[in-house]
């Protein structure tokens, strides 16, 4: 997104629709903008993925609240994980524009819409899970994902997974989303040639211990195939997964 607007700049200046000064000023801010309590990566979108996505705990609404008007003025994608709904609903007073969900906790800004890509599929054991599971689905479709979610399938009743096998086979990768003992990403890993990504969550009784115990439980699984990130990032998982998913358009457009 980041790399297409850089080049319409270059292409206007090189048709002579804009000035030199014109475009300086408007590759100014290109490496990164400086705002004294944050140093704003606006050249992350060339360099990576996707524009750099904000971690919401720790800073307070007015340094959120100049955070998100850099990223709408510049008209880049936002993104703001764990924003609690107090503090969200003062940020989308002031930004109409902003789109915020209470569960995922995620502020979310989108100026383009793009055509979705592939395939990211999004199961989770239970529905304690959703939070987690919301968080993923929204970053994957801001990345520019096709995504679907299989809600309430962990292994208390396998058999609610059996139906969803054709959908969980066409995927090109997976997100596993599931508290308690975590075991749902080895199941479905034993069943399917796609790759997972394993999401434990926090959910779970007392000796859960607030996601280790699923932690735990995915990074030894017996199934080959799994990748795992953090308790509770549905963020990380969506970035992983996007990059998979699309993998081979990249591929095939640097050929």
């Amino acid at each position: 997104m980041m790399r297409d607007k850089l080049r319409k700049i270059l292409e206007n200046f090189a048709k002579g629709k804009i000035s030199l000064e014109e475009a300086e000023e408007a590759l100014a801010l290109a490496p990164f903008e400086d705002l004294g309590f944050a140093r704003l990566d606006h050249h992350r979108g060339v360099r990576k993925h996707f524009p750099e996505v904000i971690y919401g705990p720790g800073k307070t609404v007015e340094e959120l609240t100049k955070i998100c008007a850099s990223f709408l003025e510049k008209k880049l994608p936002l993104l703001v994980t764990r924003v609690e709904p107090s503090r969200a609903e003062i940020l989308l007073q002031k930004f109409p524009r902003l789109s915020y969900s209470p569960r995922a906790r995620l502020i979310y800004f989108l100026p383009e819409k793009t055509e979705a890509k592939g395939f990211i599929l999004i199961a989770c054991g239970g529905t304690a899970d959703l939070p987690v599971v919301e968080e993923a689905r929204i970053c994957a479709e801001a990345f520019g994902n096709k995504v679907e979610v299989i809600v309430d399938v962990g292994v208390a009743g396998v058999h609610r997974l059996v139906p969803e096998l054709p959908k969980l086979r066409r995927a090109r990768v997976i997100i596993c989303v599931a508290g308690m003992e975590g075991a749902l990403p080895s199941l479905l890993a034993g069943l399917v040639d796609t790759p997972i990504i394993a999401v434990p969550t926090s959910a779970g009784y007392g000796a859960n211990f607030q996601g280790v115990a699923p932690l735990l439980t995915m990074l030894n699984s017996c199934a080959a195939g799994v990748a795992v990130v953090n308790i509770d990032n549905g963020f990380g998982a969506a970035y992983l997964a996007s990059l998979i998913n699309q993998l081979p358009e990249r591929v095939f457009s640097r050929a």
